[in-house]
């Protein structure tokens, strides 16, 4: 039983607990961590709240922010997009006290994608647990994770990860989808997973291109056989505009959207690489055609609008 004159127990704060544990002074941690931790643009500054949300999933995780386990990009809406590299991934992974072991398998068909180097056409990701029967196997398709080249305005090419380490990227990509299903992982993203997050996200307001998905399932064979329609269905506007249907199947209208943010971009390789994730082949058809049209369109307007040399 505490006497009348025990001294009181104070619970530490985050940016105190955290910094006991690296042994960081804490009026210095916020500081330190705000120059060190985010993927932020020159002058940009980082909140206090941004750095509180990233202190919780470090303290939640388990992470080092100061060994880049864990970074994070500030989002538009003042929040963060955190990001853990593949050094925090296998921490968090080997840290759980259920791992019971990892396993990759290989497709033997092999592909050179785009810029790309020789690689299976899937990787498999087998998670066993001590606490389960059976494993958690996970396949990562290369042509659904591939991730093109960033092209300059002058049309050449800067090479990626996914360009110098096209398999090991794949393996990457299976190892964290299948330890998000067998350890229940959320709310954390890769660094691949989070560039295309802030690049969504600070899509400029220009024109606006979309794509039109078919208005349900049954009237997707009737669809594809009619003759292809306009992108809009009245004069000519600034910009090829064709709503999204609402009763589109959930996983496919959030493609279908991603797929426009890309052409809103005039992203074009990244659009046509999302409509292979589309479920039906109706659908992908229809998709690619409209992109190609739009693609048509702004290419067509693009050179109208330049100067004539005499």
């Amino acid at each position: 039983m505490p006497t009348k004159n025990a001294p009181a127990i104070i619970k530490p704060n985050l940016a105190q607990k955290i910094a006991a544990r690296f042994s960081v002074e804490p009026e210095r941690l916020l500081t330190t961590l705000k120059q060190t931790a985010f993927r932020q643009s020159k002058g940009a500054d980082i909140s206090d709240a941004q750095m509180m949300a990233l202190m919780i999933v470090a303290d939640q995780y388990g992470l080092n922010p100061f060994t880049k386990e864990l970074y994070a990009y500030p989002d538009k809406q003042n929040g963060i997009v955190p990001v853990v590299s593949v050094d925090g991934w296998t921490r968090i992974i080997n840290g759980n006290s259920a791992i019971d072991g990892i396993q990759f398998a290989y497709a033997d068909d092999e592909t050179i994608p785009d810029h790309g180097k020789l690689c299976p056409i899937w990787i498999d990701c087998i998670i066993t647990r001590n606490d389960r029967t059976k494993p958690i196997v996970v396949r990562e398709y290369l042509d659904e994770c591939y991730r093109q080249p960033f092209k300059r305005d002058d049309g050449s090419v800067v090479n990626g990860p996914w360009q110098t380490h096209t398999k090991r990227m794949l393996r990457h990509k299976a190892l964290i989808q299948c330890a998000r299903i067998a350890f229940g992982f959320s709310g954390i993203y890769d660094d691949d997973e989070a560039r295309r997050i802030i690049e969504r996200d600070i899509t400029p307001e220009t024109e606006i291109i979309r794509i039109e998905g078919p208005r349900s399932k049954s009237e997707l064979n009737q669809e594809s056989a009619a003759p292809q329609e306009p992108l809009s269905s009245g004069p000519p506007s600034d910009s090829p505009a064709v709503a999204a249907d609402p009763n589109l199947e959930p996983d496919n209208d959030a493609i279908v959207k991603d797929i426009e943010s890309w052409v809103k971009r005039k992203k074009w390789d990244m659009a046509l690489d999302l409509v292979r994730s589309l479920s039906t082949e109706e659908l992908r058809t229809k998709t690619l055609d409209r992109i190609n049209i739009a693609r048509k369109y702004v290419q067509e307007k693009e050179h109208d609008s330049r100067p004539a040399h005499g």
